[in-house]
Protein backbone atom coordinates (compact mmCIF):
# COMPACT_ATOMS: atom_id res chain seq x y z
CA UNK A 1 0.00 0.00 0.00
CA UNK A 2 1.38 3.53 -0.80
CA UNK A 3 2.26 6.22 1.63
CA UNK A 4 0.00 9.14 1.29
CA UNK A 5 3.21 11.14 0.14
CA UNK A 6 4.02 8.44 -2.89
CA UNK A 7 -0.04 9.10 -3.62
CA UNK A 8 0.40 12.44 -3.90
CA UNK A 9 3.48 12.05 -5.81
CA UNK A 10 1.82 10.14 -8.43
CA UNK A 11 -1.28 12.58 -8.65
CA UNK A 12 0.99 15.40 -9.47
CA UNK A 13 2.54 13.79 -12.13
CA UNK A 14 -0.68 12.45 -13.91
CA UNK A 15 -1.63 15.97 -13.20
CA UNK A 16 1.50 17.41 -14.94
CA UNK A 17 1.09 14.75 -17.95
CA UNK A 18 -2.16 16.38 -18.38
CA UNK A 19 -1.55 20.29 -18.78
CA UNK A 20 -0.65 22.42 -21.94
CA UNK A 21 2.67 21.92 -24.17
CA UNK A 22 4.90 24.12 -21.71
CA UNK A 23 4.43 21.27 -18.89
CA UNK A 24 5.94 18.55 -21.13
CA UNK A 25 9.53 20.55 -22.17
CA UNK A 26 12.16 17.77 -21.18
CA UNK A 27 13.57 20.14 -18.22
CA UNK A 28 9.89 19.68 -16.40
CA UNK A 29 9.07 16.18 -17.27
CA UNK A 30 11.81 14.92 -15.32
CA UNK A 31 10.39 16.38 -12.58
CA UNK A 32 6.94 13.80 -12.56
CA UNK A 33 8.38 10.76 -11.24
CA UNK A 34 7.50 8.18 -14.47
CA UNK A 35 9.72 5.41 -14.13
CA UNK A 36 10.38 4.92 -18.10
CA UNK A 37 10.35 7.93 -19.82
CA UNK A 38 10.38 8.01 -23.40
CA UNK A 39 12.67 11.01 -24.39
CA UNK A 40 13.71 12.40 -27.84
CA UNK A 41 15.89 15.13 -28.97
CA UNK A 42 17.51 16.42 -31.78
CA UNK A 43 18.81 19.81 -34.07
CA UNK A 44 17.64 22.15 -35.86
CA UNK A 45 19.50 23.44 -38.94
CA UNK A 46 19.76 25.75 -41.72
CA UNK A 47 19.06 24.06 -45.21
CA UNK A 48 21.16 25.74 -47.25
CA UNK A 49 24.11 26.06 -45.00
CA UNK A 50 23.32 23.09 -42.38
CA UNK A 51 24.11 25.62 -39.58
CA UNK A 52 22.12 25.50 -36.07
CA UNK A 53 19.52 27.45 -35.66
CA UNK A 54 19.07 29.03 -31.66
CA UNK A 55 16.16 29.67 -30.51
CA UNK A 56 13.39 27.96 -32.45
CA UNK A 57 10.67 26.70 -31.83
CA UNK A 58 9.90 22.53 -31.64
CA UNK A 59 6.71 21.64 -31.24
CA UNK A 60 3.93 18.80 -32.11
CA UNK A 61 1.31 19.78 -34.33
CA UNK A 62 -1.50 19.21 -31.33
CA UNK A 63 0.35 21.79 -29.31
CA UNK A 64 0.80 19.21 -26.66
CA UNK A 65 4.87 19.52 -26.78
CA UNK A 66 6.79 22.86 -27.57
CA UNK A 67 10.18 23.61 -26.75
CA UNK A 68 12.84 26.02 -27.83
CA UNK A 69 16.42 24.84 -29.01
CA UNK A 70 19.55 26.49 -27.28
CA UNK A 71 22.28 28.37 -28.81
CA UNK A 72 23.52 25.24 -30.40
CA UNK A 73 20.31 24.34 -32.26
CA UNK A 74 19.63 21.62 -29.84
CA UNK A 75 16.41 20.38 -28.64
CA UNK A 76 15.24 17.57 -26.17
CA UNK A 77 11.50 16.18 -24.88
CA UNK A 78 10.45 13.79 -22.36
CA UNK A 79 7.57 12.30 -23.01
CA UNK A 80 5.06 10.36 -19.74
CA UNK A 81 4.17 7.02 -20.13
CA UNK A 82 0.72 6.40 -21.19
CA UNK A 83 -3.07 5.61 -19.08
CA UNK A 84 -1.70 2.24 -17.65
CA UNK A 85 0.82 4.00 -15.79
CA UNK A 86 -2.11 5.33 -13.71
CA UNK A 87 -2.63 1.31 -11.72
CA UNK A 88 1.43 0.77 -11.62
CA UNK A 89 1.90 -0.43 -8.29
CA UNK A 90 -1.84 -0.89 -7.64
CA UNK A 91 -2.09 -4.80 -8.21
CA UNK A 92 -0.93 -8.06 -6.67
CA UNK A 93 2.22 -9.74 -7.13
CA UNK A 94 0.12 -11.80 -9.31
CA UNK A 95 -0.33 -9.24 -11.86
CA UNK A 96 3.08 -7.61 -12.04
CA UNK A 97 4.88 -9.07 -14.85
CA UNK A 98 1.40 -8.59 -16.76
CA UNK A 99 1.44 -4.52 -15.84
CA UNK A 100 5.33 -4.15 -17.01
CA UNK A 101 4.09 -5.72 -20.45
CA UNK A 102 1.26 -3.49 -20.69
CA UNK A 103 3.58 -0.48 -19.62
CA UNK A 104 5.97 -1.10 -22.08
CA UNK A 105 3.41 -1.53 -25.01
CA UNK A 106 1.61 1.90 -23.61
CA UNK A 107 5.25 3.37 -22.32
CA UNK A 108 4.91 5.37 -25.87
CA UNK A 109 1.29 6.07 -26.37
CA UNK A 110 1.93 9.79 -25.45
CA UNK A 111 4.60 10.11 -28.41
CA UNK A 112 3.35 12.61 -31.19
CA UNK A 113 3.61 11.23 -34.71
CA UNK A 114 5.44 14.75 -35.72
CA UNK A 115 6.97 17.80 -34.89
CA UNK A 116 7.47 21.10 -36.08
CA UNK A 117 9.36 23.74 -36.37
CA UNK A 118 9.44 27.55 -36.90
CA UNK A 119 11.40 30.51 -36.79
CA UNK A 120 11.26 34.04 -38.22
CA UNK A 121 13.40 34.96 -41.12
CA UNK A 122 12.70 30.69 -42.23
CA UNK A 123 10.05 29.12 -44.06
CA UNK A 124 8.86 25.52 -45.36
CA UNK A 125 6.60 23.33 -47.41
CA UNK A 126 3.83 23.75 -44.58
CA UNK A 127 2.77 27.53 -44.25
CA UNK A 128 6.16 28.05 -42.34
CA UNK A 129 6.10 25.01 -40.59
CA UNK A 130 8.35 22.31 -41.17
CA UNK A 131 6.65 18.63 -40.23
CA UNK A 132 8.48 16.07 -39.71
CA UNK A 133 7.72 11.96 -39.28
CA UNK A 134 8.64 10.35 -35.92
CA UNK A 135 9.11 6.54 -35.58
CA UNK A 136 7.66 4.78 -32.50
CA UNK A 137 11.31 3.80 -30.96
CA UNK A 138 13.22 6.90 -32.71
CA UNK A 139 15.30 9.03 -30.54
CA UNK A 140 17.36 11.02 -32.70
CA UNK A 141 16.10 13.82 -35.34
CA UNK A 142 17.29 16.52 -37.33
CA UNK A 143 14.88 19.37 -38.78
CA UNK A 144 15.94 21.60 -41.20
CA UNK A 145 14.17 24.83 -42.32
CA UNK A 146 14.24 26.58 -45.47
CA UNK A 147 16.31 30.64 -45.02
CA UNK A 148 13.36 33.44 -46.75
CA UNK A 149 14.71 34.54 -49.67
CA UNK A 150 13.47 38.29 -50.24
CA UNK A 151 13.29 40.67 -53.11
CA UNK A 152 13.25 44.36 -52.43
CA UNK A 153 13.87 47.25 -54.50
CA UNK A 154 12.77 50.88 -55.93
CA UNK A 155 10.33 52.14 -57.96
CA UNK A 156 11.13 55.60 -59.32
CA UNK A 157 8.63 57.99 -61.17
CA UNK A 158 10.42 60.22 -63.22
CA UNK A 159 8.82 63.82 -62.41
CA UNK A 160 6.69 62.36 -59.28
CA UNK A 161 6.73 64.83 -55.77
CA UNK A 162 7.37 61.55 -53.93
CA UNK A 163 3.95 61.32 -52.87
CA UNK A 164 2.73 58.56 -55.73
CA UNK A 165 2.28 55.00 -54.64
CA UNK A 166 2.21 52.01 -57.30
CA UNK A 167 1.45 48.41 -56.84
CA UNK A 168 3.86 45.90 -57.29
CA UNK A 169 3.16 42.70 -58.22
CA UNK A 170 5.47 39.09 -58.64
CA UNK A 171 5.00 35.94 -60.15
CA UNK A 172 6.46 32.61 -59.25
CA UNK A 173 6.81 29.76 -61.96
CA UNK A 174 5.18 26.75 -61.35
CA UNK A 175 4.88 23.41 -63.02
CA UNK A 176 2.02 21.94 -64.33
CA UNK A 177 1.15 19.27 -66.23
CA UNK A 178 5.46 18.87 -67.00
CA UNK A 179 5.17 22.82 -68.02
CA UNK A 180 6.08 26.05 -66.80
CA UNK A 181 3.36 27.87 -65.90
CA UNK A 182 3.34 31.80 -63.65
CA UNK A 183 0.77 32.28 -60.97
CA UNK A 184 0.65 35.46 -58.40
CA UNK A 185 3.00 34.86 -55.53
CA UNK A 186 2.11 38.28 -54.21
CA UNK A 187 1.37 42.33 -54.55
CA UNK A 188 3.10 45.00 -52.70
CA UNK A 189 2.38 48.68 -52.63
CA UNK A 190 5.32 51.03 -52.52
CA UNK A 191 6.37 53.58 -49.76
CA UNK A 192 6.60 57.21 -50.62
CA UNK A 193 10.45 56.72 -51.57
CA UNK A 194 9.75 53.95 -53.80
CA UNK A 195 10.61 51.14 -51.85
CA UNK A 196 9.03 47.72 -52.18
CA UNK A 197 9.73 44.48 -50.42
CA UNK A 198 8.65 41.21 -50.81
CA UNK A 199 9.64 38.46 -47.74
CA UNK A 200 9.28 35.06 -46.95
CA UNK A 201 9.59 34.11 -50.15
CA UNK A 202 10.90 30.35 -50.96
CA UNK A 203 13.77 29.68 -53.55
CA UNK A 204 12.72 29.75 -57.20
CA UNK A 205 12.01 31.73 -60.45
CA UNK A 206 10.38 35.05 -60.14
CA UNK A 207 9.16 37.50 -62.08
CA UNK A 208 7.95 41.40 -61.36
CA UNK A 209 5.74 44.16 -62.52
CA UNK A 210 4.77 47.27 -61.45
CA UNK A 211 1.06 48.20 -62.52
CA UNK A 212 -0.60 50.98 -64.31
CA UNK A 213 -1.03 54.35 -62.65
CA UNK A 214 -2.32 57.47 -63.61
CA UNK A 215 -1.01 60.88 -63.11
CA UNK A 216 -4.18 62.65 -61.39
CA UNK A 217 -2.16 65.39 -59.11
CA UNK A 218 -4.68 67.68 -57.78
CA UNK A 219 -2.46 70.66 -58.82
CA UNK A 220 -1.74 70.43 -62.24
CA UNK A 221 -5.25 67.55 -63.01
CA UNK A 222 -7.72 68.87 -65.56
CA UNK A 223 -10.50 66.28 -66.76
CA UNK A 224 -10.75 67.69 -69.81
CA UNK A 225 -6.81 68.11 -70.41
CA UNK A 226 -4.54 65.44 -71.81
CA UNK A 227 -4.43 62.39 -69.14
CA UNK A 228 -1.14 61.08 -68.43
CA UNK A 229 -0.27 57.78 -67.00
CA UNK A 230 2.53 55.78 -66.33
CA UNK A 231 2.14 51.85 -67.99
CA UNK A 232 3.13 48.65 -66.58
CA UNK A 233 6.76 48.20 -66.80
CA UNK A 234 8.26 44.63 -66.43
CA UNK A 235 11.49 44.03 -64.71
CA UNK A 236 13.93 45.36 -65.57
CA UNK A 237 12.71 47.57 -68.16
CA UNK A 238 10.49 45.07 -70.36
CA UNK A 239 7.19 46.01 -72.50
CA UNK A 240 5.39 43.07 -71.68
CA UNK A 241 5.11 39.96 -69.24
CA UNK A 242 6.42 37.23 -71.49
CA UNK A 243 9.89 39.59 -72.20
CA UNK A 244 10.29 40.49 -68.86
CA UNK A 245 13.67 38.97 -67.03
CA UNK A 246 13.55 35.97 -64.46
CA UNK A 247 14.71 36.61 -61.03
CA UNK A 248 16.08 33.22 -60.06
CA UNK A 249 16.09 33.28 -56.11
CA UNK A 250 18.43 30.88 -53.68
CA UNK A 251 17.62 30.16 -50.63
CA UNK A 252 18.27 32.94 -48.12
CA UNK A 253 19.28 35.24 -50.75
CA UNK A 254 17.82 39.34 -50.93
CA UNK A 255 17.55 40.11 -54.81
CA UNK A 256 17.76 44.14 -55.55
CA UNK A 257 15.32 45.39 -57.90
CA UNK A 258 14.99 48.72 -59.64
CA UNK A 259 12.07 49.97 -62.26
CA UNK A 260 11.63 53.31 -63.58
CA UNK A 261 8.31 53.60 -65.34
CA UNK A 262 7.98 56.39 -68.32
CA UNK A 263 5.08 59.12 -67.91
CA UNK A 264 2.84 58.17 -71.04
CA UNK A 265 -0.35 59.54 -72.62
CA UNK A 266 -3.73 58.08 -71.68
CA UNK A 267 -6.65 58.51 -73.99
CA UNK A 268 -10.36 56.93 -72.88
CA UNK A 269 -11.46 53.61 -74.12
CA UNK A 270 -15.17 52.68 -74.09
CA UNK A 271 -16.15 49.72 -75.39
CA UNK A 272 -19.77 48.34 -75.80
CA UNK A 273 -20.88 44.92 -74.42
CA UNK A 274 -23.50 42.22 -77.10
CA UNK A 275 -25.86 39.79 -75.01
CA UNK A 276 -24.87 40.99 -71.45
CA UNK A 277 -27.09 39.02 -69.33
CA UNK A 278 -28.43 41.68 -66.75
CA UNK A 279 -26.35 42.96 -63.93
CA UNK A 280 -23.14 41.72 -65.62
CA UNK A 281 -20.55 39.98 -63.28
CA UNK A 282 -17.94 39.32 -65.60
CA UNK A 283 -13.77 39.03 -65.33
CA UNK A 284 -12.41 41.73 -67.70
CA UNK A 285 -8.79 41.29 -68.63
CA UNK A 286 -6.67 43.33 -71.21
CA UNK A 287 -3.12 42.91 -72.59
CA UNK A 288 -0.68 43.83 -75.41
CA UNK A 289 -2.48 42.34 -78.34
CA UNK A 290 -0.25 38.84 -78.92
CA UNK A 291 0.94 39.01 -75.32
CA UNK A 292 -1.03 37.81 -72.99
CA UNK A 293 -0.07 38.76 -69.22
CA UNK A 294 -1.18 41.18 -66.42
CA UNK A 295 -0.25 44.67 -65.73
CA UNK A 296 -3.76 46.81 -67.65
CA UNK A 297 -6.74 46.94 -66.74
CA UNK A 298 -10.10 47.83 -68.20
CA UNK A 299 -13.91 48.20 -66.00
CA UNK A 300 -17.15 47.49 -66.30
CA UNK A 301 -19.83 50.81 -65.76
CA UNK A 302 -22.95 49.27 -65.43
CA UNK A 303 -25.23 51.93 -65.28
CA UNK A 304 -24.00 52.25 -69.12
CA UNK A 305 -23.11 48.55 -69.89
CA UNK A 306 -19.78 50.16 -71.32
CA UNK A 307 -16.21 48.55 -70.46
CA UNK A 308 -14.31 51.25 -70.26
CA UNK A 309 -10.87 52.70 -68.69
CA UNK A 310 -7.66 54.49 -70.32
CA UNK A 311 -5.40 53.41 -72.07
CA UNK A 312 -2.21 54.51 -73.76
CA UNK A 313 -1.53 53.71 -77.39
CA UNK A 314 -1.40 50.62 -78.64
CA UNK A 315 -2.63 47.67 -79.95
CA UNK A 316 -4.32 45.28 -77.44
CA UNK A 317 -7.00 42.22 -76.75
CA UNK A 318 -9.55 42.21 -74.27
CA UNK A 319 -11.20 39.16 -72.90
CA UNK A 320 -14.65 39.18 -71.07
CA UNK A 321 -15.46 36.16 -68.90
CA UNK A 322 -18.95 35.85 -66.99
CA UNK A 323 -19.39 33.18 -64.75
CA UNK A 324 -21.84 30.22 -63.50
CA UNK A 325 -22.96 27.33 -65.21
CA UNK A 326 -24.20 29.49 -68.22
CA UNK A 327 -20.89 31.23 -68.63
CA UNK A 328 -20.23 33.19 -71.73
CA UNK A 329 -17.17 34.56 -73.13
CA UNK A 330 -16.31 37.38 -75.37
CA UNK A 331 -13.19 38.73 -76.97
CA UNK A 332 -12.24 41.79 -78.91
CA UNK A 333 -8.68 43.38 -80.87
CA UNK A 334 -8.90 47.24 -80.82
CA UNK A 335 -6.03 50.17 -81.15
CA UNK A 336 -5.61 53.15 -79.34
CA UNK A 337 -4.16 55.94 -81.49
CA UNK A 338 -4.05 59.19 -80.41
CA UNK A 339 -7.59 59.55 -79.69
CA UNK A 340 -10.27 58.22 -77.19
CA UNK A 341 -11.53 55.42 -78.52
CA UNK A 342 -14.95 54.62 -78.63
CA UNK A 343 -14.68 51.05 -80.42
CA UNK A 344 -16.97 48.36 -81.41
CA UNK A 345 -18.90 45.84 -78.91
CA UNK A 346 -18.29 42.74 -77.62
CA UNK A 347 -20.07 40.00 -78.31
CA UNK A 348 -20.52 37.65 -75.51
CA UNK A 349 -20.78 33.72 -77.02
CA UNK A 350 -22.03 30.67 -75.10
CA UNK A 351 -18.30 28.93 -73.62
CA UNK A 352 -17.90 25.27 -75.54
CA UNK A 353 -19.48 21.76 -75.29
CA UNK A 354 -17.46 19.35 -76.00
CA UNK A 355 -18.47 15.24 -76.40
CA UNK A 356 -16.66 12.59 -76.07
CA UNK A 357 -16.27 9.37 -77.49
CA UNK A 358 -14.49 6.18 -76.04
CA UNK A 359 -12.92 3.23 -78.14
CA UNK A 360 -12.21 -0.42 -75.99
CA UNK A 361 -9.83 -2.65 -77.70
CA UNK A 362 -9.25 -4.69 -75.10
CA UNK A 363 -7.17 -7.74 -75.36
CA UNK A 364 -8.84 -10.13 -72.27
CA UNK A 365 -12.24 -11.97 -73.07
CA UNK A 366 -12.70 -12.70 -69.45
CA UNK A 367 -16.52 -12.21 -68.76
CA UNK A 368 -18.10 -9.78 -65.53
CA UNK A 369 -21.35 -9.94 -63.78
CA UNK A 370 -23.15 -6.56 -65.45
CA UNK A 371 -22.69 -3.97 -62.72
CA UNK A 372 -19.09 -4.96 -61.57
CA UNK A 373 -16.06 -3.14 -61.94
CA UNK A 374 -13.20 -5.79 -63.09
CA UNK A 375 -9.79 -6.57 -65.53
CA UNK A 376 -11.02 -7.84 -68.69
CA UNK A 377 -14.45 -8.98 -70.09
CA UNK A 378 -17.89 -6.86 -70.55
CA UNK A 379 -17.39 -3.54 -69.34
CA UNK A 380 -20.04 0.01 -68.81
CA UNK A 381 -19.19 1.98 -71.88
CA UNK A 382 -20.72 4.10 -74.94
CA UNK A 383 -20.23 0.92 -76.89
CA UNK A 384 -22.62 -1.61 -75.12
CA UNK A 385 -24.77 1.43 -74.14
CA UNK A 386 -23.24 2.39 -71.01
CA UNK A 387 -20.95 5.29 -69.25
CA UNK A 388 -17.24 4.26 -69.03
CA UNK A 389 -17.48 4.85 -65.13
CA UNK A 390 -13.35 3.66 -64.84
CA UNK A 391 -12.65 6.85 -66.61
CA UNK A 392 -11.83 10.29 -65.51
CA UNK A 393 -11.49 13.16 -68.74
CA UNK A 394 -10.75 16.34 -67.39
CA UNK A 395 -9.47 19.43 -69.43
CA UNK A 396 -6.47 21.45 -67.88
CA UNK A 397 -5.38 24.82 -69.13
CA UNK A 398 -2.15 25.25 -70.79
CA UNK A 399 -1.79 28.70 -70.81
CA UNK A 400 1.55 29.36 -69.87
CA UNK A 401 -0.09 32.91 -67.34
CA UNK A 402 -3.45 33.03 -65.72
CA UNK A 403 -6.06 31.33 -63.68
CA UNK A 404 -6.22 27.53 -64.71
CA UNK A 405 -9.85 26.60 -65.59
CA UNK A 406 -10.45 23.18 -65.60
CA UNK A 407 -13.52 21.32 -66.83
CA UNK A 408 -14.36 17.77 -66.58
CA UNK A 409 -17.01 15.46 -67.78
CA UNK A 410 -20.66 16.38 -66.55
CA UNK A 411 -22.66 13.68 -64.39
CA UNK A 412 -25.32 11.73 -65.58
CA UNK A 413 -28.31 13.60 -65.73
CA UNK A 414 -31.01 10.67 -65.33
CA UNK A 415 -30.54 6.90 -65.39
CA UNK A 416 -30.62 6.85 -69.16
CA UNK A 417 -28.21 9.39 -69.70
CA UNK A 418 -25.03 7.51 -71.15
CA UNK A 419 -23.82 10.42 -73.34
CA UNK A 420 -20.38 11.75 -72.56
CA UNK A 421 -20.25 15.42 -72.37
CA UNK A 422 -17.83 18.27 -71.34
CA UNK A 423 -19.44 21.53 -70.39
CA UNK A 424 -19.01 25.07 -70.36
CA UNK A 425 -15.17 25.03 -71.74
CA UNK A 426 -13.92 28.59 -71.89
CA UNK A 427 -11.80 29.50 -75.01
CA UNK A 428 -8.26 28.44 -74.69
CA UNK A 429 -6.08 25.79 -75.24
CA UNK A 430 -6.00 22.94 -72.84
CA UNK A 431 -3.73 19.51 -72.26
CA UNK A 432 -6.24 16.83 -72.08
CA UNK A 433 -5.85 14.16 -68.78
CA UNK A 434 -7.65 10.88 -68.91
CA UNK A 435 -7.51 8.82 -65.69
CA UNK A 436 -8.11 5.01 -66.28
CA UNK A 437 -8.28 2.41 -63.60
CA UNK A 438 -8.82 -0.44 -66.13
CA UNK A 439 -6.05 -0.56 -69.11
CA UNK A 440 -4.20 2.49 -70.40
CA UNK A 441 -4.87 5.33 -73.07
CA UNK A 442 -3.52 4.30 -76.12
CA UNK A 443 -4.92 7.50 -78.16
CA UNK A 444 -6.42 10.70 -77.46
CA UNK A 445 -7.75 12.58 -80.75
CA UNK A 446 -9.85 15.51 -81.78
CA UNK A 447 -10.54 16.47 -85.75
CA UNK A 448 -6.77 14.83 -86.99
CA UNK A 449 -4.68 16.40 -83.92
CA UNK A 450 -2.98 14.34 -81.30
CA UNK A 451 -4.26 15.69 -78.22
CA UNK A 452 -1.12 13.41 -75.97
CA UNK A 453 1.24 15.34 -77.72
CA UNK A 454 -0.79 18.91 -78.90
CA UNK A 455 -3.24 20.96 -77.05
CA UNK A 456 -7.12 20.91 -77.68
CA UNK A 457 -7.44 24.56 -79.37
CA UNK A 458 -11.18 25.90 -78.32
CA UNK A 459 -12.26 28.85 -80.17
CA UNK A 460 -14.61 31.34 -79.51
CA UNK A 461 -18.20 30.64 -79.42
CA UNK A 462 -17.51 27.74 -82.41
CA UNK A 463 -17.94 23.95 -82.07
CA UNK A 464 -15.04 21.75 -81.16
CA UNK A 465 -14.77 18.15 -82.76
CA UNK A 466 -15.54 15.81 -80.26
CA UNK A 467 -12.56 14.26 -78.33
CA UNK A 468 -12.09 10.35 -79.18
CA UNK A 469 -9.80 8.00 -76.80
CA UNK A 470 -8.79 4.32 -77.13
CA UNK A 471 -8.48 2.07 -74.30
CA UNK A 472 -6.30 -0.49 -74.45
CA UNK A 473 -5.19 -3.40 -71.62
CA UNK A 474 -2.02 -4.74 -73.33
CA UNK A 475 -0.01 -2.09 -71.34
CA UNK A 476 3.91 -3.24 -70.39
CA UNK A 477 4.19 -4.78 -66.63
CA UNK A 478 6.83 -3.13 -65.03
CA UNK A 479 9.18 -4.79 -61.61
CA UNK A 480 12.04 -3.14 -60.20
CA UNK A 481 13.95 -2.26 -57.26
CA UNK A 482 15.77 1.01 -55.93
CA UNK A 483 19.73 -0.23 -55.17
CA UNK A 484 20.88 0.76 -51.43
CA UNK A 485 17.62 0.75 -50.16
CA UNK A 486 18.99 -1.25 -47.32
CA UNK A 487 17.58 -0.12 -43.69
CA UNK A 488 21.08 2.37 -42.84
CA UNK A 489 20.39 3.89 -46.83
CA UNK A 490 17.22 4.46 -46.04
CA UNK A 491 17.33 6.02 -42.83
CA UNK A 492 20.81 7.96 -44.96
CA UNK A 493 18.30 9.00 -47.46
CA UNK A 494 16.21 10.64 -44.37
CA UNK A 495 13.34 8.00 -44.15
CA UNK A 496 13.43 6.99 -40.76
CA UNK A 497 9.49 6.08 -40.16
CA UNK A 498 9.33 2.46 -40.26
CA UNK A 499 7.09 2.39 -43.27
CA UNK A 500 7.57 5.48 -45.16
CA UNK A 501 8.24 5.05 -49.20
CA UNK A 502 12.47 5.65 -49.45
CA UNK A 503 11.26 7.36 -53.38
CA UNK A 504 8.83 7.82 -56.16
CA UNK A 505 9.86 6.24 -59.78
CA UNK A 506 8.81 8.61 -62.46
CA UNK A 507 8.42 6.77 -66.11
CA UNK A 508 8.77 10.01 -68.70
CA UNK A 509 8.42 10.13 -72.18
CA UNK A 510 11.21 10.72 -74.25
CA UNK A 511 11.02 13.12 -77.17
CA UNK A 512 8.46 12.15 -79.94
CA UNK A 513 8.45 8.15 -79.10
CA UNK A 514 5.23 7.41 -77.85
CA UNK A 515 4.54 6.53 -73.82
CA UNK A 516 2.63 8.67 -71.19
CA UNK A 517 3.84 9.87 -68.33
CA UNK A 518 3.85 7.92 -64.96
CA UNK A 519 4.35 7.60 -61.76
CA UNK A 520 4.85 4.32 -59.22
CA UNK A 521 5.43 4.23 -55.43
CA UNK A 522 8.17 2.29 -54.15
CA UNK A 523 7.52 0.27 -50.75
CA UNK A 524 9.47 0.67 -47.75
CA UNK A 525 11.95 -2.59 -49.02
CA UNK A 526 12.84 -0.66 -51.74
CA UNK A 527 10.90 -2.50 -54.61
CA UNK A 528 8.57 -1.20 -57.00
CA UNK A 529 5.80 -2.30 -59.87
CA UNK A 530 3.79 -0.55 -62.51
CA UNK A 531 0.92 -2.28 -64.57
CA UNK A 532 -0.22 -0.80 -67.68
CA UNK A 533 2.53 0.90 -69.08
CA UNK A 534 2.10 2.26 -72.38
CA UNK A 535 3.86 0.98 -75.08
CA UNK A 536 7.25 3.90 -76.02
CA UNK A 537 10.49 4.96 -74.87
CA UNK A 538 11.42 6.22 -71.43
CA UNK A 539 13.48 7.47 -69.02
CA UNK A 540 12.84 6.31 -65.56
CA UNK A 541 14.24 7.99 -62.76
CA UNK A 542 13.90 7.05 -59.01
CA UNK A 543 13.81 10.06 -56.45
CA UNK A 544 13.95 9.85 -52.95
CA UNK A 545 10.75 12.25 -52.20
CA UNK A 546 8.05 13.64 -54.80
CA UNK A 547 8.52 15.61 -57.75
CA UNK A 548 5.97 18.41 -57.70
CA UNK A 549 8.30 20.87 -59.51
CA UNK A 550 9.84 18.32 -62.23
CA UNK A 551 9.57 19.61 -65.54
CA UNK A 552 8.92 16.46 -67.62
CA UNK A 553 7.76 17.23 -71.08
CA UNK A 554 10.84 19.54 -71.44
CA UNK A 555 13.27 17.08 -73.14
CA UNK A 556 16.00 19.75 -72.27
CA UNK A 557 15.26 19.82 -68.40
CA UNK A 558 15.22 15.62 -68.39
CA UNK A 559 18.12 15.19 -69.91
CA UNK A 560 20.42 16.95 -67.32
CA UNK A 561 19.25 13.71 -65.46
CA UNK A 562 20.50 11.41 -68.39
CA UNK A 563 23.45 10.14 -66.11
CA UNK A 564 21.19 9.20 -63.09
CA UNK A 565 17.75 7.81 -65.65
CA UNK A 566 17.71 4.50 -67.32
CA UNK A 567 16.27 4.48 -70.78
CA UNK A 568 13.92 1.74 -71.54
CA UNK A 569 11.63 0.96 -74.69
CA UNK A 570 8.75 -1.17 -73.93
CA UNK A 571 5.89 -2.75 -76.70
CA UNK A 572 3.09 -4.33 -75.96
CA UNK A 573 2.28 -6.66 -73.24
CA UNK A 574 6.38 -6.87 -72.15
CA UNK A 575 7.50 -7.63 -68.49
CA UNK A 576 10.21 -5.55 -67.99
CA UNK A 577 12.13 -6.02 -64.52
CA UNK A 578 14.80 -2.97 -63.33
CA UNK A 579 17.26 -1.81 -61.11
CA UNK A 580 17.77 2.29 -60.44
CA UNK A 581 19.64 4.59 -58.28
CA UNK A 582 18.13 6.78 -55.76
CA UNK A 583 18.34 10.70 -56.93
CA UNK A 584 18.42 12.35 -53.31
CA UNK A 585 17.36 15.61 -52.56
CA UNK A 586 21.09 17.08 -52.35
CA UNK A 587 21.77 15.83 -55.93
Amino acid sequence: MHSPRSLKALSFGIALSCCGSTARLSAQSSTTGIEHPDSLRGTVVNSATHEPIARALVFSPDNRYATMTDDRGHFEFTFPQGESEKTAGLADNSDIHSLETSQRQHARTNRPTMLMARKTGFLSRHNGQEGFQIGPVQQELTISLAPEARIVGQVILPESDGSDKIQVELYRRQVREGREHWDPAGMAMSRSNGEFRFAELSAGSYKLLTHELLDRDPLTFNARGQLFGYPPVYYPAAPDFATGAVIRLSPGETFQARVSPAKRKYYPVKLGVKNAPPSLQAEIQVWPQGHAGPGYSLGYNVGDELIEGLLPDGAYTVQVATYGPNAMTGMLNFTVSGAALSGPGITLLANSSITVSVKEEFQRTETVTPGTMTFGGLRPSPENGRRPNYLQVTLVSAEEFGPAPAASLRPPSGPEDDSLVIENVKPGHYRVRVNTSIGFVSSIASGGTDLQRQPLVVGLGGSTPPIEITVRDDGAQIEGTIEGTTTTDVRRAGFDSPGQSPGNVYFVPMADSGGQFSMAWVSPDGKFQLQQLPPGAYRVLAFDRQQPDLEYASDEVMSQYDSKAQVIRVVAGQKEHLRLPLITASE
